[in-house]
């Protein structure tokens, strides 16, 4: 889901003490000639190159411009950029697309923004045995479109057209996880590049090992702060042979999800199954004349396998749902059909945004276990009816995930303190019920406290680990972890 991150400041926060943007620009002005020298023009300091990459990502308005902005063609230029950078303590910020939610791209102390779309070749597909290596750079529509023609694709999807490497650096998921898993799972191993210029390949074709520790699982998820991803060994599946997808509408919200948890205890495995509110779904059909659909709880439902299995998962799911009080499937058979609804699903930003012109939307992602998938949207459902304010709601809930669109006015200090309280409350009140403050965004800039609440003093040891991968502190500073108070003379970090 695109939305604004759930903290939306004009400034980010909170600013690392031990960092100074006027000593930071100056080193990286020294740095410029010898980065020049390697990578000629693919070295910026052009304002409006620098603008593009100050925007924190889609839809966070925060401004934090980096000193200069490269672009890297390989590991080894990228592993030169490193070892500049650390010897001369110069901040490195990874830049994919520019479509994560929660500032991951933001310099929020200046350096190198490291931009890798450029490094965009798909290296290798193996069709036997499902899988391929592309570099960061590849766009997830750019592969599927390189490997439709042998009969296979990529299912994560998280909405955007995201750069494969952000996909993993951030552990994306989507719309259809609840058959194929995240990022998590789709990535077989990495090439890094450490902090201080060492290029690591992680993992290896193999769908198991059990040779030491996991790097893989390591760096995926990191969020640039212990390296950066350049490239990746990806699992890649094979395309169904018959693909359907239909909505089916409920009387109430609680019902819809009923529904859905109990196809997934029966095992029906539908490849998606969305969940939009009745605020929502309006939305959907002002915005993307959505036709024969009324406001209503909804579930956006795919199916894939052969023609057989299909039919038989359809008929399990119709008789759920219509156990459950749902009307009648509206059905989308032909592919263009299909990719009106799904784009419908995906353009709900956009749509929320249309309900009031001028509003900005601060999102929650909010994840739970399955047993507590009710009870969490049943609370969250009332506590913003308390709230007074606007926040549509859709979800992977085959998975337990779901986000609310606060929409606030961006002018009104009372709307705005109101939608944040909000989002604060959904993400503590998923903790508590063992799930976690963000499913599929990460961590970033803005939700630093919600990873103290859920993890405690396991963000200790997350610590330990960056301060070992990256002494000098130099990759992706301010992002996941809160600023410590600076080393005073005479103590170690």
């Amino acid at each position: 889901m695109t939305t604004t991150s759930a903290r939306p400041t004009s400034a980010p926060e909170p600013a690392d003490p031990r960092w100074d943007r006027v000593e930071t620009a100056r080193r990286v002005q020294a740095l410029l000639p010898a980065l020049r020298q390697r990578l000629g023009d693919r070295v910026s300091t052009a304002a409006p190159v620098l603008d593009h990459h100050a925007g924190g990502g889609e839809g966070v308005p925060i401004s934090s411009r980096p000193d200069a902005v490269l672009f890297p063609l390989d590991n080894e230029e990228v592993a030169f950029v490193a070892r500049q950078c650390f010897e001369a303590g110069v901040p490195i910020v990874p830049f994919g697309t520019g479509t994560s939610l929660e500032a991951h791209v933001a310099a929020v102390h200046g350096g190198i923004s490291l931009d890798l779309s450029r490094m965009d070749r798909i290296l290798d597909v193996s069709a036997d045995s499902l899988d391929c290596r592309v570099q960061a750079g590849v766009t997830r529509l750019r592969l599927n479109a390189a490997v439709r023609d042998q009969g296979l694709f990529f299912p994560i999807d998280p909405g955007a057209d995201a750069s494969l490497g952000g996909m993993a650096s951030t552990r994306a998921s989507g719309t259809a996880a609840v058959r194929y898993g995240t990022m998590r799972d789709a990535v077989l191993g990495l090439t890094v590049v450490t902090a201080d210029g060492r290029i690591v390949r992680t993992g290896t074709r193999a769908r198991k090992t059990a040779a030491g520790l996991d790097l893989t699982r390591l760096f995926v998820g990191s969020e640039g702060v212990l390296g950066i991803v350049t490239e990746l060994q990806l699992r890649l599946w094979g395309l169904p042979e018959t693909v359907q997808a239909a909505v089916c509408q409920f009387a109430d919200l609680p019902a819809a999800v009923r529904s859905v948890i109990t196809t997934l205890q029966m095992g029906i495995p539908v490849a998606r199954i969305e969940l939009l509110d009745a605020v929502q779904m309006g939305a959907c059909i002002a915005y993307s004349k959505l036709e024969g659909l009324s406001p209503l709880p909804t579930l956006f439902i795919e199916f894939h396998g052969t023609p057989a299995s299909v039919r038989e998962q359809i008929e399990l799911l119709e008789q759920i749902a219509a156990d459950g009080g749902g009307s009648g499937f509206a059905w989308a058979e032909r592919p263009e059909d299909r990719s009106r609804l799904w784009k419908a699903r995906h353009d709900v930003t956009y749509a929320n945004l249309a309900l009031r012109p001028g509003c900005r939307m601060i999102g929650t992602d909010a994840c739970v276990p399955i047993a507590a998938l009710v009870e969490c949207i049943e609370q969250t459902l009332a506590d913003v009816a308390d709230s007074g304010l606007v926040a549509p709601l859709v979800g992977h809930v085959g998975d337990g995930n779901f986000h609310l669109g606060i929409l606030f006015d961006p002018k009104s200090e009372d709307e705005r303190a109101r939608a944040e309280a909000l989002a604060e409350r959904v993400a503590l009140r998923a903790i508590g019920l063992g799930g976690t403050c963000t499913g599929e965004h990460g961590i970033g800039l803005h939700r630093m406290h919600q990873l103290v609440a859920e993890h405690g003093e396991g963000v200790a040891l997350m610590r330990s680990i960056k301060q070992a991968l990256d002494p000098k502190g130099i990759m992706n500073p301010g992002k996941m972890f809160r600023p410590e108070p600076p080393t005073r003379p005479g103590e170690t970090e």
